[in-house]
């Protein structure tokens, strides 16, 4: 029998025993492991990353542009800067002013028209994105444009200073000439600081244009001039994610259509991308964030970029010609539906499209990327609803299968597990033969246990399942005292047990939203913190590193008594085996405030000696990761298997993950 067969064959006998805090007596349990009646595939892409424009996850935060408002063009333009030594109602002859002058004719149209009427005095500042993070020892790319219009202003003075104004490090760079030019500098940071400030001056008087004042760190991720925030991507990068969603969420939607999130807008050069302001600046009375827009300084093809960089197929959604719903619920008419779809069509093209061909495969060409993204899925919508969402997924869904037949097309059932609208959205996208539902769940830990089962009834038959947003709400939903605590963290390990179980219908999960600023969120709970310096990875976010890195190629079937476990005892269980590294990875959720003992009898099947063993649990339910700690990670070790068996504790309220090499 080869070792593959004996996989599928093998029953494996574990029975758990645990003294119970009621009667003292011994509970067991059996389970069988074996080969479900038809193999049924892992899908690359079952977990993943759900990426969205909100608590500063773009602007501030992954994309490391460390300027607030570079080129002027909030709907504030003056939003980030300051004058000190300037007042309003003075001609400041001692110092000098900044006026906004505006080209209407341009995407970019905003720019600063300076004059120095006294060097000495004059001061612009940038308070950067809650303060500008700087590290001992590296080095950060300087650069703005300018224009001399008159007068003798013969070099522009730059440095980073401290909360108290104390030098940090400086450059001059020299002006050359009349006319538009670009200029750049270095600056090597003798300190590390949380909230330093740019503060520029200028030698000579006179009066010059600026615009698109920024500073990169040169330490981004992949090194590329202009790029990412090292750390944050790191971080995503170790969850090994099968997709990337992006841009959003409801950020793809807008407050109203002109405020939606255009495509097209985001990508060629990135000083021409068009401003936008963030919709989450008002989202919530709680956190109101007027100083939040969109620089789209990480656009569409950075987006790919970073889905290549990861290894994740890209999962761009698209607006469907619906404003949000939760805010004016606008609709674009169905006669004037056409520019929406064509924005869908376009954008496969500029993903797969042919460079040498196609207009949008060239752009993608000379953005630096001749060969294809190889984009495979795309959504419609986010989590739109009712008649109007269906009347409007048809068109789209007729014309992109008509030109990309292949295309995987993702649809939506609304931002509720279950409802009116939800019904009626699973029942009007199954008669159309939808190919992918993206479902969204933010609720109770009390209700992710309690759904470990949710899809265990499903139609096999019907549309297959994106769980594209969930996360566990200590509080309750938009609730600002929410908690990313190992007791939600331990009810969504529970609850995507029943997601891997049947990963036959559940192709595509993930956590939302992402990231957070600690000083610039909107949404609570997410899965990675950070500040100016620093970040760190949440318990949420190692229960899903666990479950993506271990997720296997194949199900197998792990039941008691005939039935899937899913909470009997307080107990959840999910096995595969992987066909790469030929192990069986049983994963194990403990929910009960007993540890119980469980020994794994092999059977027929010839086991290796080495037992990896990976933990994940806390010392308290409220137990949190912070910027000083992180108590709540998994923590590995080796055992033995002692005559052909595997005897281990699960721990009380624990994650743990098995994994049993096959010989």
């Amino acid at each position: 029998m080869t070792t593959k067969n004996k996989i599928f064959s093998i029953a494996i006998s574990l029975s758990a025993a645990f003294l119970s805090a009621q009667n003292n007596t011994v509970r067991t349990f059996n389970l069988d492991l074996k080969e479900s009646p038809a193999p049924i595939k892992i899908q690359p892409t079952m977990y993943g990353i759900f990426f969205e424009d909100i608590n500063f996850a773009a602007d501030g935060g992954i994309y490391a542009e460390l300027i607030k408002n570079r080129s002027f063009e909030f709907d504030e333009p003056f939003t980030g800067w300051k004058q000190p030594n300037t007042k309003t109602l003075s001609p400041n002859l001692d110092s000098g002013f900044l006026t906004i002058y505006s080209d209407p004719s341009k995407t970019n149209k905003n720019y600063a028209r300076i004059t120095v009427l006294n060097n000495k005095n004059y001061l612009l500042e940038n308070e950067g994105f809650r303060g500008i993070g700087l590290h001992q020892g590296e080095q950060y790319d300087f650069s703005f444009d300018l224009e001399n219009v008159s007068g003798n202003i013969s070099a522009v003075n730059a440095s980073l200073v401290d909360e108290n104004g104390k030098e940090i490090t400086s450059a001059s760079t020299l002006v050359r000439g009349k006319g538009w030019q670009k200029y750049t500098s270095v600056f090597k940071s003798l300190q590390t600081v949380e909230k330093a400030k740019l503060r520029i001056t200028f030698t000579g008087k006179g009066i010059v244009n600026m615009d698109m004042i920024s500073l990169f760190p040169q330490d981004t991720w992949k090194g590329r001039k202009g790029g990412l925030r090292k750390d944050l991507v790191q971080k995503l990068n170790d969850l090994q994610p099968g997709f990337l969603r992006f841009p959003g969420g409801c950020i793809v939607e807008g407050r109203t259509l002109a405020e939606r999130y255009q495509w097209k807008k985001t990508v060629g050069n990135v000083a021409d991308r068009e401003y936008l302001i963030n919709k989450w600046s008002t989202g919530f009375p709680h956190r109101l964030t007027p100083d939040y827009g969109q620089s789209f300084g990480l656009g569409f093809y950075e987006y790919f970029q970073l889905s290549e960089d990861l290894g994740a197929e890209p999962v761009p959604i698209l607006s469907c010609g619906m404003a949000c719903q939760f805010n004016t619920a606008e609709l674009v008419k169905m006669e004037d539906l056409d520019p929406y779809v064509q924005d869908a069509l376009d954008l496969i093209e500029f993903a797969n499209g042919d460079y040498k061909t196609t207009k949008w495969g060239k752009l993608r060409a000379e953005m630096g990327h001749s060969q294809p993204f190889n984009l495979k899925f795309i959504g419609v919508g986010n989590e739109q609803w009712g008649a109007d969402y269906i009347e409007r997924y048809k068109v789209f869904e007729k014309a992109i299968h008509a030109k990309y037949p292949d295309i995987k097309i993702i649809s939506g059932s609304g931002p509720s597990p279950d409802g009116e609208f939800f019904e009626y959205g699973w029942k009007e996208l199954k008669q159309l033969n939808a190919q992918i539902v993206d479902e969204h769940y933010y609720n109770s830990p009390d209700w992710f246990m309690k759904n470990a089962g949710r899809y265990d009834h499903y139609d096999r038959s019907g549309p297959k399942v994106f769980a594209g947003e969930y996360a566990a709400q200590s509080v309750g939903v938009v609730k600002p005292d929410n908690k990313n605590n190992w007791l939600t963290a331990l009810s969504e390990a529970a609850f995507m047990t029943g997601l891997e179980r049947n990963a036959d219908v559940v192709y595509m999960t993930s956590y939302a939203p992402l990231f957070a600023h600690a000083e610039g969120w909107q949404w609570t709970p997410d899965l990675i913190w950070f500040n100016n310096l620093k970040s760190y990875a949440t318990p949420n976010y190692y229960v899903q590193k666990l479950f993506s890195n271990n997720k296997g190629t194949d199900l197998l079937k792990i039941e008691s008594n005939g039935k899937a476990l899913s909470g009997q005892e307080k107990l959840y269980a999910t096995a595969v085996k992987d066909a790469k590294t030929n192990e069986i990875i049983i994963k194990m959720v403990n929910t009960d405030t007993q540890s119980k003992t469980v020994i794994i009898k092999p059977g027929t099947l010839k086991m290796g000696k080495k037992i990896t063993k990976i933990s994940l649990s806390a010392p308290l339910l409220s137990t949190e990761n912070s910027f000083d700690a992180e108590p709540v990670k998994p923590k590995e070790e080796i055992s033995e298997a002692k005559n052909g068996e595997v005897s281990t504790e699960i721990p009380a309220n624990s994650l743990v993950v098995l994994k049993v090499k096959t010989i």
